[in-house]
């Protein structure tokens, strides 16, 4: 297991190596240079020298990126050209937001997504498989925003349970130390706070969880189907194994294995694909943030984002790699 996460970590370097280089060359192949992108219409001789200086596009190449390497390994991402904070810290202020939508999105994705699954497998070719299979389809041809809006007027504005959007109730007096509502609101015993804070995490995060809802039902009822005619499925029957160990043990079990690569990708893309969302719910978080950046070409938070991104998927990937190994013993010899 150590040698598995050695490896994995070890992948990072060239990884972002590779990555701090593609972000370099982006940068500098901006029409008319980083400095006319940046500045825009207020683009005159003498401000692009300016910000050519302070950013010093103005030195050699190599100089440039081996100082841009250098801000990197500092952890120094550069500061927003809008609001003039450090990236790092626009991102930890954020961040917090993005994380608890998308852990709301992956439970609701996973947590019916797996067990739907796995009974229309069970129950192939009659009316509940077909019907998972069209609102599969369904879920994966919708598009995020437009589930939102639906999302929002049906339940927040026709029949009002649950706010329309933001992430807590400007009357609500809420004590915050982590940035996690929810958690905070638990932490301080202020479970009016709580509560209120979990209810504005509902409609974003079944949004947001709706794809990665249809892949995993695909994904699993595929793997369950696969599984369960498997020669070693058929004989712990044969030896008279209960229906219960047999499904429990060696159908899904075996079957998780491509459903947890699913999630994984998945968490990745919820994490990062929360512009859209965000945006209609008007949810304060990295990819509303994010949505700003583009709209005001603000690179310094496009960089971050991209290198943050980087990291979430390696992370992400590992702990895929170490799922594996705690689910299939033969991950552990090979």
């Amino acid at each position: 297991m150590l040698r598995v996460i050695g490896k994995r970590l070890a992948l990072l370097i060239p990884t972002l190596l590779g990555l701090s280089i593609l972000l370099f060359a982006w940068v500098r192949a901006l029409p008319g240079g980083p400095a006319t992108a940046l500045l825009g219409d207020k683009a005159t001789p003498e401000a692009v020298a300016r910000i050519n200086e302070v950013y010093g596009f103005d030195r050699p190449l190599i100089e440039q990126y081996f100082v841009y390497m250098g801000q990197l390994l500092r952890g120094d991402f550069g500061a927003s050209i809008v609001t003039g904070r450090p990236v790092v810290e626009e991102f930890l202020t954020r961040f917090p937001a993005t994380l608890e939508l998308a852990l709301v999105a992956l439970v609701f994705a996973v947590g019916v997504g797996v067990p739907l699954g796995y009974v229309a497998a069970r129950h192939r070719g009659r009316p509940l498989d077909h019907s998972s299979v069209v609102l599969s389809l369904l879920g994966i041809t919708v598009p995020v925003f437009f589930l939102a809006f639906i999302l929002k007027w049906l339940l927040a504005i026709k029949v009002p349970l649950f706010p329309a959007d933001g992430r807590q109730d400007a009357r609500i007096d809420a004590t915050h130390y982590t940035n996690f509502f929810v958690l905070d609101g638990l932490l301080t015993g202020e479970w009016d706070a709580a509560w209120d804070a979990f209810l504005h995490l509902i409609l974003p995060g079944v949004a947001l969880g709706t794809i990665p809802l249809a892949i995993i039902v695909r994904i699993t009822r595929a793997s369950v189907l696969e599984v369960q005619s498997a020669d070693y499925v058929r004989t712990a029957r044969a030896k008279g194994l209960t229906r219960n160990l047999i499904r429990g043990r060696y159908i899904l079990r075996n079957a998780m294995l491509p459903v947890i690569t699913t999630i994984g990708l998945q968490t990745g893309l919820l994490i990062s694909g929360a512009v859209l969302t965000e945006t209609v719910f008007a949810f304060n978080g990295i990819g509303r943030f994010l949505r700003d950046a583009i709209f005001n070409l603000d690179y310094p938070v496009l960089q971050g984002f991209i290198i943050f991104i980087a990291l979430a998927y390696s992370l992400i990937n590992l702990l895929v790699d170490i799922s594996y190994s705690l689910i299939d013993p033969r991950v552990r010899v090979q």
